[in-house]
């Protein structure tokens, strides 16, 4: 078995990399050929855990693989841990033959962010000028990465109730991307974007109808459990929705508790993001309309990427192997 640290596995593959990847898996998924069942989850007093796993039956050889991720909120401040750790198992899923295990942060990082390029994709106005960052942590950096890897943007607005940690981040990114970034101490700057990413730990819906004009573009990424909201139940059933998975998002996405509100039925969500990636299902047909994707996070993702990253690194000679007998 082959066992690769985050070094490892962060400089085996760049971010155009993981969008390939889980775009393919995508693609596997919508022809039948990756099974990719809800995730399991359970807390535990200070933190929570989730176990993703999905196979992608499309390889040589065809594999499976399963994410077990520690989050902890109160790491960083209490014993400067990260508030995410843990890792993904790759097995062949023709004999079980165990041939990796891995860190899964920074692929758990990357394969989010992919989802969102390639739901932007779809689902963004063409035009769209101007984004808005909501939630200025590991995943706000990427997810502006991604918004920009999807469309030719002039400014991104980071918002955060952390004003010094959206100034931070706009600093950064500023160095970063070829586009104006700004940070925001004002969420109303949500109604000047034609995009918007929610990338936060909230537990209370934050963005409602009120914050979003025609025509926005929203990726909510946030709610990746059943504790976590940042769609307001009513400006969910405004919007054209397409989701990660319909059967994991009506147990942890916001469509979960939009059907708790009684606000939308899941006969309204209008397609799966590998629907759009096979052509089965259109993208944005309307510039007036707000397109939402449900980004849940799939075990799919994590079985593409963990795929690509161990064809890489057998390639290259990175990792250790670790005799099982």
């Amino acid at each position: 078995m082959l066992l690769l640290s985050r070094a490892d596995v962060a400089r085996l593959m760049d971010f155009t990399d993981y969008v390939d990847a889980v775009e393919a898996g995508f693609l596997a998924a919508a022809t039948g050929k990756a099974l990719a069942p809800p995730a399991a989850a359970f807390h535990v007093p200070d933190g929570s855990y989730h176990a993703k796993a999905a196979a992608l039956l499309a390889g040589d050889p065809p594999v499976m693989a399963i994410k077990l991720n520690g989050n902890y909120p109160g790491n960083p401040a209490a014993n400067g841990l990260p508030t995410v750790q843990g890792v993904i198992y790759l097995a062949d899923a023709t004999n079980g033959r165990p041939l990796a295990l891995m860190d899964s942060i920074e692929i758990t990082i990357n394969r989010t962010g992919a989802a969102t390029t390639i739901a932007a994709r779809h689902l963004a106005r063409r035009d769209s000028r101007v984004a808005t960052i909501c939630g200025a942590g590991v995943q706000g950096r990427i997810q502006a990465r991604a918004i920009a890897a999807a469309v030719k943007l002039d400014t991104i607005h980071i918002w955060d109730i952390r004003a010094d940690a959206a100034e931070k981040l706009a600093r950064d990114l500023g160095g970063e991307l070829a586009v104006s970034v700004l940070p925001s101490a004002d969420l109303a700057v949500t109604r000047q974007s034609d995009i918007v990413v929610t990338a936060t730990s909230s537990k209370t819906a934050f963005l409602t109808p009120e914050l979003v004009r025609p025509g926005t573009f929203i990726a909510a990424v946030g709610a990746d459990n059943s504790d976590k909201s940042e769609i307001a139940p009513a400006l969910y059933a405004r919007s054209q929705a397409v989701v990660d998975s319909l059967e994991q998002c009506v147990e942890i996405g916001d469509l979960h508790h939009a059907l708790k509100a009684k606000a939308v039925t899941t006969a309204q969500v209008h397609a799966t993001l590998a629907e759009l990636v096979a052509g089965r299902k259109p993208g944005r047909s309307d510039d007036e309309a707000i397109t939402l994707f449900d980004s849940s996070g799939l075990g799919l993702q994590d079985v593409a990427s963990a795929a690509a990253i161990y064809r890489r690194a057998l390639q290259r000679g990175v990792g250790h192997h670790l005799p099982l007998n």
